[in-house]
């Protein structure tokens, strides 16, 4: 059997897609899967934060039409990146094992409590940002884009004091040691899905799926159901600062989520806990 991926032409976006056929190929050692790149929207707009184009799907429509139209059969994306509203004759086929979703700092060396008053941040995230400005209202966010590697230059070269990214992306590339802090969730709770991935194909195409299944991870499917429950809810997207994190315990699910003013000024944040197998209502809930 063969079968077509697509993928964006980032670095990290093709690691991902190797990953997720390399573990297809274990499982299925005759499978034969060619991979394609298909470049989006948002690999395109370089020089304008994400939050100021106001499309969602930027990373991912794309890819979405390509599954539509036959030209590939699955996409692997960053969960973070799928809008909630999928388009019809879609669907998430599996959800791997997530990678720890926390967002962290690199600089050369200070600590987010050690850097002094109006140090350059890097960040286009509207979620990072409030949420940073309600920790330390004395720091300056300024707008980073660009692939990973692109955003640590940036800061290698001095144009930042510091920058704020996913964890999960630097433990793709293999670039941890970059790392000087991990924030907690307490200063900054993730974007719904940060690091995990979803293996999005046709919800007609029974043995796809029926392949892609194997990658699903149960436990981690269950709290990005939730979180994304929590985000539909609120009817958020990249321009409005919330962040949500859902954790599973044997038959428990707790949700975490906040939701911030942009100037970080007004914060309102709970969590609640109920059984896993209920993850959609319990987003709606919370």
């Amino acid at each position: 059997m063969k079968l077509i991926a697509g993928s964006r032409g980032s670095a990290l976006a093709l690691r991902q897609t190797n990953w997720a056929i390399e573990k297809l190929k274990h499982t299925n050692p005759d499978l034969e899967i060619e991979v394609i790149i298909i470049k989006t929207k948002g690999d395109k707009i370089l020089d304008v934060p994400l939050a100021k184009i106001g499309d969602k799907g930027l990373f991912v429509k794309e890819l979405e039409v390509a599954l539509l139209n036959h030209e590939i059969d699955f996409a692997v994306h960053s969960m973070k990146d799928l809008p909630v509203n999928m388009p019809a004759g879609l669907c998430i086929a599996a959800v791997p094992e997530r990678t720890d979703p926390s967002d962290v700092l690199v600089t050369k060396g200070l600590r987010l409590t050690d850097l002094p008053p109006m140090a350059r941040i890097g960040t286009s995230s509207v979620r990072r940002k409030a949420q940073l400005y309600a920790y330390r209202a004395d720091l300056c966010i300024t707008p980073l884009r660009g692939n990973l590697d692109t955003r640590l230059r940036k800061l290698d070269e001095g144009e930042y004091d510091g920058i704020i990214v996913a964890y999960a992306g630097l433990y793709r590339m293999g670039w941890i040691d970059r790392i000087t802090e991990k924030l907690s969730p307490e200063v900054c709770l993730p974007a719904a899905g940060q690091g995990a991935l979803a293996i999005q194909a046709r919800s007609d195409d029974k043995k796809t799926l029926e392949l892609l299944q194997t990658l699903d991870d149960h436990s981690s499917h269950l709290a990005i159901l939730a979180e994304r429950s929590f985000l539909e809810a609120l009817g958020g997207g990249c321009q409005i600062p919330i962040g949500v994190l859902g954790e599973v315990k044997g038959d428990d699910l707790t949700l975490s989520g906040v939701v911030v003013s942009p100037d970080g000024r007004h914060i309102v944040r709970n969590s609640i806990t109920g059984n896993a197998k209920n993850a959609i209502s319990i987003g709606q809930e919370l």
